[in-house]
């Protein structure tokens, strides 16, 4: 089961505020601690949205749209994307998360799982995607 642990925005992300040392320091450990459990597949922090861009589906019609984001509400940060036996395995990992604004400072992550091609049934296009060798597959 693959699970992956979404860091919201803030403000300051929003800005392009690198994280203090400190905060880097316990980031670095805990994603330590997740390879030496062989669960970590992947981590990173993500550029502010104002380096980004979305596509806006109208129909047949696409439109891209830079950023910043500032509408939205729920912008990401990063994210920890981990593989797990268990729910209940991902719930503790996550609990064991630092506070990616610091100690004692309010915010929340948000975990997700990821759908497994088992989740589709059986068809062509599931066999298709099966059969591509993915540079995570190597």
């Amino acid at each position: 089961m693959k699970f992956m642990i979404i860091v919201k925005a803030t403000k300051e992300t929003e800005a392009g505020a690198m994280p203090e040392e400190s905060m880097f320091q316990s980031m670095l450990s805990y994603h330590e601690e997740l390879v030496r459990a062989g669960v970590l597949l992947d981590a990173s922090g993500l550029q502010p949205t104002a380096k980004g861009w979305r596509i806006r589906y109208d129909g047949d019609r696409r439109t891209v749209v830079d950023g910043p984001f500032t509408e939205a509400k729920e912008l990401i940060a990063g994210y920890t994307l981990i593989q797990v036996k268990s729910r209940a395995e991902a719930l503790e990992w996550s609990r064991r998360f630092p506070n990616p604004v610091g100690p004692g400072a309010r915010c929340e992550i948000e975990v997700r799982q990821l759908f497994d091609l088992d989740d589709f049934g059986a068809s062509e296009s599931v066999e298709r995607f099966r059969a591509m060798e993915l540079p995570s597959q190597k």
